[in-house]
């Protein structure tokens, strides 16, 4: 994958590019590796003071990285973010079910009229292309979250009709490994204490990405865009108690604790969430397209005086599901671990005391 992103610098070499949500896990990653692709500029949008300060900091090697503190809400302020912009990366949302469920009115104003508010200063400012990352949720969504995507993505493909230049196009991303807010850290946090681990349940299964598989979707996506579609990742998924148990296993002799004394506790699938994701709905399957490690979606458009029905190509036969997608082996799952620095995190969270020897 690093040799393909090489290859991306001629999309962004001496482009001004704008990312909203720019110091999220995914905003900041892909921040710093924009900035490897010779870019004029790169401008990082986010609400959060404390940490566009730290990113500050972290990117000060940099001469073309810029810090405007903002919302997305406020569509003045983003339009003076926006101006002379070639390339906008919609990074920013909302997205954990629990807190969107429990605020679904800002989670509406955040994912949605958010969306709106990028879509027309991206049309205003005449931006060559505008991506939003979405997420599998949007899929038949059963909550919120899911469904704020759903219209964000909904308002993306069709942002364009009414023959502007600007593109506008979507990827949707699986659960993200390690991510801010992810199961991985509440999974590690357990561990580090010597608590139980606690899952939904032990039939749940998610899709997974890895952190270079998302830099590289994005990028890709960003570079191949032609307008109106939906650029997915061939994604694995796992089984999140196989997740758990392999963590247990592995990081808990790192911390001076007894795998064998931490138990993993089922506490039930919570109001909002699917037992198993969805990539693509059964009514989208027909309509992908594959090209490498992608699957694209193009949606057709369906107005009182034009139709425009996508092609019918059956690469997939049915909907793409967490359930039936092929499954990470545990050995996987521990090699993604030490990919991801996991392992290195938790050594170094080990105190003198307990990393000295394995409870008996």
């Amino acid at each position: 994958m690093t040799k393909h992103l090489a290859q991306l610098t001629q999309t962004y070499r001496g482009k001004t590019i704008l990312v909203t949500g720019g110091c999220g896990s995914i905003g900041s990653a892909l921040v710093e590796r924009l900035l490897t692709l010779e870019p004029a500029r790169v401008r990082v949008f986010d609400n959060n003071e404390n940490r566009l300060f730290e990113l500050q900091q972290q990117l000060s090697r940099y001469a073309n990285v810029r810090f405007f503190i903002g919302d997305i809400r406020d569509r003045l302020r983003l339009e003076m973010a926006t101006e002379g912009v070639d390339i906008l990366i919609h990074a920013a949302a909302y997205k954990h079910v629990p807190l969107c469920e429990y605020n679904p009115h800002d989670a509406v104003l955040t994912n949605v009229m958010g969306t709106q508010n990028v879509i027309q200063t991206a049309l205003r400012s005449g931006v060559e292309k505008t991506l939003l990352i979405s997420t599998d949720k949007a899929v038949n969504p059963v909550n919120t979250l899911g469904a704020t995507k759903l219209l964000s993505e909904k308002l993306m493909l069709n942002a364009a009709i009414g023959g502007s230049k600007s593109l506008f196009s979507c990827v949707r991303f699986g659960n993200v490994f390690n991510s801010s807010g992810s199961v991985v850290r509440i999974f590690k946090e357990q561990i580090l204490k010597g608590e139980e681990v606690t899952v939904t349940s032990a039939e749940m299964t998610r899709f997974i990405m890895s952190n270079d598989q998302v830099m590289w979707l994005i990028l890709t996506a960003c570079a191949a865009m032609q307008g109106r579609e939906i650029f997915l990742l061939k994604m694995r998924s796992l089984r999140i108690v196989d997740l758990a148990e392999v963590m247990i296993e592995t990081l808990a002799p790192l911390v001076g604790k007894d795998p064998r004394r931490i138990r993993i506790r089922e506490i039930g699938v919570r109001p909002g969430e699917k037992m198993h994701e969805e990539l693509i709905s059964e009514s989208d399957a027909r309509y992908v397209q594959e090209t490498g490690d992608l699957y694209v979606l193009k949606s057709g458009l369906f107005l009182p005086t034009l139709v425009e029905r996508p092609a019918e190509t059956h690469v997939l036969k049915g909907p793409l599901t967490s359930r039936d997608a092929l499954r990470l082996t545990k050995q996987e799952i521990r090699d993604l671990l030490t990919e991801e620095g996991i392992l290195d995190s938790m050594s170094a969270a080990a105190t003198p005391t307990n990393s000295l020897a394995v409870e008996s």
